[in-house]
């Protein structure tokens, strides 16, 4: 009993006086930066209500700073208070509707509370402002699927609430005990039993506790009745219960991993009938997968097809060695998602040396461009320049220039090689204005901008700054466009006292971009 209300009083009392923090009268005792310090560092440990006393402390003394106000709605949604999370998430969004960690904090607010709709359509605000983030693209498909399942999920699973749980419906517990020893549970049950696990036990518990009229009519310290909490936690996992099979119902997993395994098991041991449309549907699974964030779905199917294809003979299957080599990409670019560097690595090392072997061009432009990508994140530029200068006479079309010639200058930046960092830059951009790109043409000038005020050629930096800007404006990209606008405010200073600015980090613009 004591486990089970304390989960719950837990769960409800997420805001707990700051009374160790704040002197009443006398107000905070420290700076604002050092209790958003402190509050990163107790979620971090994972004890929420403490950070959550931390970040509201901290926001007595900026109430509008909105990355505390997203970490405090983090702090909420651990513990459970989805609308204090909600509350915060959107004040971080009055003064900037396109900041997205506010609207990717409003998105998982609504999704944990059920609102998978209008969660949906928070995750594809935020993927359309900032593509590049997997947390988004993994919202847009957890929420499509919560929803597929709420719509789409036969009555025969549909969980029914029969009776109410409060003192005048005490039968309804009795009736189901007796029950339980003359038949067996009913389908709901079951269902209800695997999706709450060893909570499930605790419910049974709880319900049993009202039958006792002594125990339910006591108060606790704080003077909450007995009984309401009690009927509080049995409401809150009967919520739960349906907010979890609504994400993915237990017996859709089952049949799905039933359906998957029986499938397998036959292409393995026989090929299909026609091979290669089989292939081409798989990789095209694979890469839909990969392209909207389902990494570990396209990572397995990707693990699967590949142990297929090896049992197979290159009669059955004439671009085997095609097939693997693309496979290995897949398995590569994954696992490079999923943060695994070293074995992203050599499954693309893998895709290179099979594409030697055939002869396959585009095959080892791809490899090369894998492989330099895995040395960029990691911080070994030199070989990332190395290996994407090999793939430069295979780069097709002015697009692939300009991306390649952007990415080798960003690692000669890395390298404090300001003069060729420049150089490329300008080959990046006059590829880019080849075919109007006008993505690549913002970034090719930010880039020359920012080698530029590192060799301290401030009119020039000035100069490629402006174009970015007018770039950023065109694609209406409000983060890159004040970031620009930012670091330009300081250009006129650089200007009257031609030296450089400490502040002036040749990465800062690029998580922008």
């Amino acid at each position: 009993l004591l486990f089970a209300l304390l989960r719950y009083i837990t769960l409800q009392r997420a805001t707990l006086s700051r009374s160790s923090f704040i002197d009443e009268g006398q107000g905070p005792k420290s700076t604002f930066s050092t209790y958003v310090a402190e509050g990163d560092q107790l979620f971090q440990k994972g004890e929420y209500v403490k950070a959550v006393e931390s970040f509201s402390t901290a926001l007595s003394l900026q109430p509008d700073d909105k990355n505390c106000l997203v970490a405090r709605s983090r702090c909420y949604l651990k513990l459970g208070d989805a609308e204090s999370a909600l509350k915060d998430a959107e004040t971080s969004l009055q003064d900037n509707k396109c900041f997205f960690k506010g609207l990717y904090q409003k998105a998982e607010a609504l999704y944990t509370m059920g609102d998978f709709e209008f969660a949906l359509v928070y995750y594809h605000r935020g993927n359309k402002l900032r593509p590049e983030l997997q947390e988004f693209r993994l919202g847009i498909q957890k929420a499509q699927e919560a929803i597929d399942n709420s719509v789409g999920s036969p009555s025969s699973v549909k969980l029914e609430n029969k009776g109410d749980v409060r003192p005048k419906n005490l039968n309804h517990s009795h009736k189901r005990e007796s029950k339980k020893h003359g038949r067996k549970m009913d389908k709901s049950e079951k269902r209800a039993k695997e999706l709450l696990g060893e909570l499930y036990s605790d419910r049974e518990y709880l319900e049993k506790l009202l039958q006792d009229e002594d125990l339910i009519k006591g108060k606790i310290r704080t003077g909450e009745r007995v009984q309401d909490l009690i009927v509080g936690c049995i409401s809150y996992l009967d919520t739960r219960t349906a907010f979890w099979q609504q994400q993915k119902p237990i017996y859709a997993r089952q049949r799905d991993r039933k359906l998957m395994q029986q499938q397998w098991n036959r292409v393995l041991h026989k090929p299909p009938s026609d091979p290669t449309r089989y292939v081409l549907n798989s990789l095209e699974e694979i890469d839909t997968a990969l392209s909207v964030g389902n990494t570990e779905s396209g990572l397995k199917k990707a693990r699967e097809l590949m142990k297929a294809v090896k049992e197979w003979s290159e009669e059955v299957l004439p671009n085997k060695r095609e097939v693997l080599g693309n496979l290995h990409s897949y398995i590569g670019n994954a696992l490079m998602d999923l943060g695994n560097m070293d074995k992203a690595l050599h499954q693309h090392e893998k895709d290179l040396e099979l594409a030697k072997k055939g002869d396959l061009m585009d095959s080892k432009s791809r490899a090369l461009d894998n492989i330099g990508r895995v040395y960029a994140r990691i911080g070994k530029f030199q070989q990332a320049i190395e290996v994407w200068e090999e793939k430069l006479p295979l780069a097709c079309g002015g697009l692939e220039n300009a991306w390649l010639f952007h990415e080798i200058g960003r690692c000669y930046l890395e390298l404090k090689l300001y003069r060729e960092a420049r150089d490329y830059g300008s080959r990046s951009l006059m590829a880019a204005d080849e075919i109007s790109d006008e993505k690549w043409q913002l970034n090719a000038s930010v880039l020359m901008a920012q080698a530029e005020l590192k060799l301290g050629n401030y009119k020039a930096c000035v100069t490629h700054f402006e174009r970015a800007l007018d770039r950023a404006k065109l694609l209406q990209d409000v983060s890159a466009s004040e970031a620009i606008q930012k670091v330009n405010t300081d250009i006129p200073i650089l200007l009257s006292h031609s030296l450089p600015h400490p502040s002036h980090h040749p990465s800062r613009l690029w998580p922008f971009l």
